[in-house]
């Protein structure tokens, strides 16, 4: 958040910017041996304006070809979500409209689909989870039919599920740069791991004919 609040007094230099990500792309080599295959920014702040125009050019320039685009489909009719919350999604979700250009012109891709802001923390079932599924997946084929000569069944579409499995953060550890946040301490991460589990999370995928994949399967 400080981040956000930086950017909109003008307190940023997206040179400064532009030299962090690339720090961070370098280190994550020299640690792996390789390059990321998918790059994308804490609490989506690489669809922020001006920030998403240096962050395409450095994927663009390292050639990782995958982010995120956090726009998820029956967002809006989630009314579990608290207003706060939302408003804080739905400016995220703005965000990322505007910069569906940016990264194409770039030549980057994302999943066709994306879902995890309806299903975070505490909201994470597997109910939940196969809901925003299937709406994703009947808004993603509403607006993509498929052509008339291929049958349903051989369509391959592409969902990134974000998620937060891992244990409640204990200070100072943990966090990004000012120790963990309350979310990071909370038993919601906990809640993700146990619920992503679950044999019966398992089998529905596999009933569902759903594979999953890393961005550097696609």
């Amino acid at each position: 958040m400080g981040f956000r609040t930086a950017l909109s007094k003008g307190l940023l230099r997206m040179s400064e910017v532009k030299q962090e990500l690339k720090a961070q792309v370098e280190l994550f080599r020299e640690l792996t041996g390789h390059l990321p295959p998918h790059m994308d920014g804490h609490q989506h702040i690489h669809v922020l304006p001006e920030v998403r125009h240096v962050f395409a050019e450095v994927l663009e320039e390292y050639g990782i070809k995958y982010t995120r685009v956090p726009i998820e489909p029956g967002l809006h009719n989630c009314d579990w979500i608290p207003p706060s919350l939302m408003d804080f999604y739905l400016g995220v979700e703005e965000d990322s409209f505007n910069t569906v250009d940016v990264f194409t012109r770039h030549g980057i891709r994302w999943p066709d689909i994306y879902i995890g802001l309806s299903t975070m923390g505490k909201n994470m079932s597997v109910s939940n989870i196969w809901s925003a599924i299937d709406t994703a997946i009947v808004e993603f084929t509403s607006k993509a039919p498929l052509p008339t000569h291929l049958a349903p069944q051989s369509r391959t579409v592409t969902i990134e599920l974000m998620v937060h499995p891992g244990y409640p953060s204990v200070p100072p550890l943990g966090g990004c740069g000012e120790g963990p946040d309350d979310f990071s301490q909370s038993w919601e991460r906990l809640h993700e791991l146990q619920t992503l589990i679950k044999p019966e999370l398992q089998s529905h995928y596999k009933t569902r004919n759903i594979q999953l994949c890393s961005f550097k399967d696609l």
